[in-house]
């Protein structure tokens, strides 16, 4: 059975009083939470991942980096390699995010291999895609993403797919205060599944958390996350506030 979860993507917010606070925030909250195939993820900046690690043992939070390098190691300044993360406590990864595309020029072949690497490392993935706003308007939206999951995921092996949370984020809901209908998420979502269960199986297909992630905010998050093939969110600006994230998070 797949679980729900709620993931939030700091990106590059908070010092670490502040991520300290929020963290803080979080846990207090989820104490009346109820986590019956539920997972909360926190995803920290680099530079305070280590002390989030800390503050979130003996509790239902896990911690993700937002990014990390192909290479085991190497002259690679200002990176940081699967090997470091796991090493301060980090048990998963966003890969793919629509800001290291753009910003980063990350191409689905470069994903690709961060994803190997990252896998071999024991850390769990979280495989952002999504389609820009000319490709929805040139109804170019399957296609798009189609392309990015079988060019950045489709040479894992089924047991290594597993080891997979897909998160659909269309590129122009992200920070726009646009959102995807509930209806054209799950529509997303829904195609996601025919073209895992006719690269895979459908089995596999139905046991992959799919994620939305796109302006999702406390008002909005329980009509998306009822849709059947939504799993949960990433989070973005509603994950700097607790009482938001903890809103979010009561929603599924």
């Amino acid at each position: 059975m797949r679980k729900n979860i709620v993931a939030g993507n700091w990106k590059m917010n908070k010092n670490l009083k502040e991520a300290k606070e929020l963290v803080k925030g979080i846990r207090k909250g989820l104490k009346k939470n109820s986590f019956e195939n539920k997972r909360v993820i926190v995803a920290p900046s680099f530079i305070n991942l280590n002390s989030i690690v800390k503050r979130t043992k003996k509790s239902n939070i896990e911690v993700a980096a937002q990014n990390m390098h192909e290479a085991k190691s190497g002259a690679y300044t200002g990176e940081v390699a699967a090997d470091m993360l796991t090493d301060v406590g980090v048990n998963v990864v966003i890969l793919g995010h629509s800001e290291r595309r753009m910003y980063f020029n990350e191409s689905n072949e470069l994903l690709a291999k961060k994803v190997d690497a990252a896998l071999a490392n024991n850390l769990e993935v979280i495989f952002c895609f999504g389609e820009l706003l000319e490709d929805r308007k040139a109804e170019k939206h399957f296609e798009v993403v189609e392309n990015q999951l079988s060019e950045g995921l489709f040479h894992l092996l089924k047991e290594d797919f597993s080891k997979v949370i897909l998160a659909y984020e269309p590129v122009w809901a992200i920070g726009t205060g646009e959102t995807a209908s509930p209806e054209q998420a799950q529509e997303m979502h829904a195609f996601i599944r025919e073209v895992l269960a006719k690269k895979y199986d459908e089995k596999t297909a139905n046991s992959i958390s799919i994620l939305y992630g796109g302006s999702v905010k406390p008002a909005n998050a329980k009509e998306i996350f009822s849709k059947e093939d939504v799993d949960g969110g990433l989070i973005g600006g509603a994950s700097l506030k607790s009482e938001d994230f903890l809103a979010i998070i009561e929603a599924i």
